[in-house]
Order: structure tokens, then sequence, then C-alpha cells
């Protein structure tokens, strides 16, 4: 069924809205020229990058989508651009957002029904607003969206993610500078000229300036609270609240589009979003997953190109995203029989094979785990490259060591990453770090049949170190018959978090020998027969994430480094292993 399109749209900028403790936030509005007749929905985005920036307009048209029946809001968060009162990350998302779905559904022209759309903090006010269940909401569509601050937005398992907030912070610091010299404009262009010279060397030295407490990046420009906060206080529960969605989930009785990519710094909270709603009973949920990143939803995310189908402006050849969205909310928002009944549950982009398939669950299933080992002559370092990987269990077989040096860390080259544009996310060749001695590398021999996978990837590592502290990291790789070594999935685990970030276990006695899980979140690719199956061990993954001084001191503070000697078992008292996501074929 096409959609009825409007004549003309009108446009009102800058509209306030009062909320509960008087700050006044502003929106622009677009809207049928009838919409005083007051049968329209209301599609709702609500963000801190500037209403008027293209950031704004750059998902959902807002007068394409008035045209086609619907009153669009766009929104500046408090404290930001247009709007009223301080802008703390995060925070104060819930009320407002509620108070906004509220105001916007009693817009003139409006039906009373609200629908929320946007991706990363857009997504966010979305679940933020639905914590409040705010009675005017009937839908919502978050995309690349995270579910708790400890999967991607402050850390990673403890660990922190510096890539991504040290360049974040430094970006809004351009509203928050405009701001503090609002009515100057000399004293502006110098805090600009300030904050540019900061962020052009930020990927050369300002990620490795310590202590990380006080940001040196952030330091000189006054604007490291927001840092400093997140960092020293990544086991206080309470402070990062504000920031989980995850209370949403009993009270949003909702419809949702979670809409996420194998490639996305917030890939685990886009599956758990969608599984948590429907295991609270709220049936009509669907999950949308392509090769993309946090920023690229093209074809082409870092070394690989995988083709037409995969893109969002023709998702498997049938639907563009943005049109997507809008079928979704005809559907639940004004009950038109679109067809949108028989999208799939789950439809998920197969890399390797390059196509899009559908489940109605995730993940799918007919899905088993099967455990791949971890083997080697004690050489799996580039300086033997002995390392293999195969479904047989390990028997006696000599550990493996490497030396970790912090001030000499693995760098991060792609991955699911967000951080300095400099440093692309994506599907990206790890050959050149795999060449260091610091790097184990275990390679399973050419597959004669291709390799499903679609699922969580787990690694189970038994290690040591001879300091009180350490980090390290996985990372799953898919092997070409022309030696390029492209990256699928990775994690990190820190040794005092090995029990949870919630359970910190302490320093480690030196020597001894733990068993670690490293979740490396999920993917679906199927390996071709020729391929090799490849996994990574390393202790770093930088500037991504924070090294670990290997001194046991608060890496928050810390100043001074260790090296430390790393050791991986596997044998058959410590089987190292990692669990692979098996399909059928």
């Amino acid at each position: 069924m096409q959609p009825t399109m409007m004549s003309g749209v009108r446009a009102d900028f800058d509209v306030p809205a009062t909320m509960r403790d008087g700050v006044v936030l502003r929106a622009n509005v677009f809207r049928p020229d009838d919409a005083d007749e007051g049968r329209y929905p209301v599609l709702l985005m609500r963000l801190p990058y500037g209403k008027d920036f293209p950031l704004g307009s750059s998902l959902i048209n807002p007068a394409q989508a008035a045209r086609r029946g619907y009153i669009i809001v766009v929104q500046d968060v408090r404290g930001t651009f247009t709007s009223e009162g301080e802008f703390d990350p995060m925070r104060n998302e819930d009320t407002d957002g509620s108070d906004s779905v509220a105001w916007a559904a009693a817009l003139p022209g409006s039906n009373g029904s609200v629908g929320m759309f946007g991706g990363s903090y857009m997504g966010f006010t979305q679940w933020a607003a639905a914590r409040e269940a705010p009675a005017a909401l009937h839908a919502m569509a978050p995309m690349i969206t995270w579910a708790d601050p400890s999967e991607g937005v402050f850390s990673r398992n403890g660990v922190f993610e510096l890539g991504l907030e040290g360049a974040w912070l430094l970006q809004r610091g351009l509203d928050v500078l405009s701001r503090r010299n609002r009515g100057n404009p000399t004293g502006q262009f110098q805090a600009f000229t300030a904050m540019a010279r900061e962020y052009d060397r930020l990927v050369e030295a300002g990620y490795a300036e310590a202590p990380l407490q006080r940001f040196g990046p952030l330091a000189r420009l006054d604007l490291n609270q927001p840092m400093t906060d997140a960092i020293t206080r990544r086991e206080d529960l309470a402070f990062q609240d504000a920031v989980r969605v995850t209370p949403a989930y009993e009270v949003a009785r909702i419809p949702a589009l979670h809409i996420g990519g194998w490639y996305d710094i917030f890939l685990n909270g886009t599956i758990r979003n969608f599984n948590s709603m429907r295991a609270q009973g709220n049936p009509d949920q669907y999950l949308v997953i392509g090769p993309w990143s946090h920023s690229s939803f093209t074809p082409n995310v870092g070394d690989l190109d995988f083709g037409l189908r995969s893109g969002a402006a023709l998702i498997d050849l049938q639907i563009d995203l943005v049109s997507l969205h809008l079928q979704f909310f005809d559907h639940f928002l004004k009950q038109t029989p679109n067809g949108f009944d028989q999208w799939p549950r789950v439809k998920y982009f197969m890399m390797g094979a390059n196509t899009w398939r559908a489940s109605d669950v995730w993940p799918p299933a007919s899905m088993r785990l099967e455990a791949w080992y971890l083997h080697s002559g004690g050489h799996a370092s580039a300086a033997g490259a002995d390392g293999s990987l195969s479904r047989e269990i390990p028997g006696a077989e000599v550990a493996d060591t490497y030396i970790f040096d912090p001030l000499n860390p693995v760098p991060t080259i792609g991955g699911a990453t967000l951080m300095h544009p400099a440093l692309s996310a994506g599907a990206f060749d790890q050959r050149a770090v795999e060449k260091r001695d610091d790097v184990l590398v275990f390679t399973s021999t050419p597959l004669e049949q291709a390799l499903a996978l679609a699922g969580p990837v787990t690694a189970t590592l038994y290690v040591a170190t001879d300091g009180p502290d350490t980090d390290f990291v996985a990372r799953l790789v898919d092997v070409y018959p022309d030696g390029r070594a492209i990256t699928l999935t990775d994690g990190v685990t820190r040794l005092r978090y090995r029990d949870g970030v919630e359970r910190p276990a302490g320093l480690v006695e030196s020597g001894r020998v733990y068993e670690v899980s490293i979740n490396l979140w999920a993917t679906a690719i199927t390996f071709s027969p020729g391929h090799c199956v490849r996994l990574d061990v390393t202790s770093s993954n930088f500037p991504r994430w924070e090294r670990n001084p290997n001194t046991g001191e608060d890496p928050a503070t810390a100043t001074t480094w260790r090296v430390a000697r790393q050791t991986l078992l596997h044998d058959a008292e410590h089987p190292s292993h990692v669990l692979l996501p098996v399909l059928p074929e």
C-alpha cells in the first residue's frame, strides 16, 4: 500500500517546551499544511548535536516525513544549542524526555500518539523517556544504542573506552565553548582554535597523556569533568544508573525497531535491548543488524565491500532504512495495513556470504556453540608462529608467554569502534599487529567446507601474569587465502574485574593461573572454503581502550608503568578455547 503524500508542509522553528523544573527546551516542528485538524501522529527526536545542523535531519528528512502525514519534532536537549539549562551528558534525559513526549502529544494537529526515533545518543534519549513510561509514547526505533554504560559507553567490562570518550567529549566541547563565550566573538574564536589544536593532535599524542583523571586535551580547555566522572566512578553503579536503559524493559510496553551493526560499538546493547524487551512480554520487537559501523551504513565498511544489498540505501534490495522506519511507524501509529506485519522479527546480514537472513529469535534457534581450542608449541607469537586453532581438545602442551609494555601498546586497527575519524571502524586487515611479538596468533587449517556462524562469541582463557593486575584482549579474525586477516569481533577483560565490574575481585597473585571469560559479543559470517578461523590474544588495543599500567594502581591516576610478563596456558588441564556459534548449512 503506497503512503498518502501531503501537498504542503509548514515549519516552525525554536518552538519552546517547558520542562517540569521550568527549563525551556526548543525544537523545530514540521507538519502537514492541514495539521490543525488534529489527526497526525508525532515523531520526536531529541539530540545534543544541534537541531539546526545536518545531524538533525540526517536520518529522517523532516519535510519528507511531514508529507507522509506526520508531525516531526527535532529538539535540542537540555543545555545544548538553543535550549536552556546545563548539559550533563546523559542525565536529565528521562524526565526531560517524558515531559517532551507529553508536550509533543499536545501540539496543534497531533492525534496524541508519539513515536521516537534516532541513533546513538538519540537512541538513548528514547530509552530514557521510555523509563518514565509516558502515556503518549506508542512506538520507538532506537538505532546503534547501548543498554549499559559498561558495554561500550564508559567502559568495556571495566576497561575505560578512551577512544570514544576522548573524541566525543572534545567534539561536544564546541557547543560548551560557544555557550561559555556567548557575546564574545574574540573569546569564542580563541576557544575554538584551542579546541581544534587539541582535537588535531589527539591521535598523535593526546590519547597517550596521563593521568587520565586529568586528561590533558580536555583539562586544558576546562572540559574535563565528565571524563573524570566516567573514569573514576567505573565501579559506582548508582552513578551510572542514569545512563542505563535497562529499567525501561519492565515499563515500556511499546513496539520497538532495534537497529544495529556488526561493527558498531554498541552492538551488544542493541541485541540485549531486543531480547530483554521480548523477555518482558513485549511481542512487537524487531531487530535489524547490517555489516555497519556506528557512522557508516554503506556497503564499504573498512577494507571490505559487502555488496549493494548490504547498504542502508537498499536493504536486501527491498527497502531503504528511512522507508523502513516510516513503514514501522505507519503500521503501529496509524494502523496502516502496509505489510509490515510480514517483516521478520530478526533480519541480519551474513558476512562472507553477503546475504540477508531472517529468524524469529536471536541467536537463530538452530545455532549451537562449538568449542575451538588453542594449541601451540609455545611459540604462537610472530617470532615462532606455531599457534593453531581446532576442535581437538589439547593434551600436554607448552604455554605461550609474551611481554606487555603499556608504553608500546598494540594499536587499534578497525573493529567495532567509535573514535577520532582518523581511526576508522570496520573490517580491517590485522596483519600489521599480528606481526608483533606481544600478539599470540592461533589459526585453523584452511577450511574444506563453508563454516557459518551467527550468534555470541566467547573466549575462555587460562592466564597468568607477574604483575598485580593486567588486561587480556581476544579477537576473532577471518583469514583469506591471500593472507588478509579481517577482524570480526573482539573483547577485553581486566583481571581485577574477572568476576564482573559489579563484583571487583581485586588484585591477583603473581604467577597464579586464572580462568577468564572474554565476551566478544556477536557476529554473523560464513567462512568460505579455503579461509581460516583465527583467534588473536594480546593485552592491549590502544587507543580504543585505556592501557593497564600493570602496577595495580588505579588507572585513572596512574603515571607510572611496568612491563608485565603474560602467560597463556592451553593444555588438558587448562583448555583455552573460543566458543563459536555454528549454524547448520
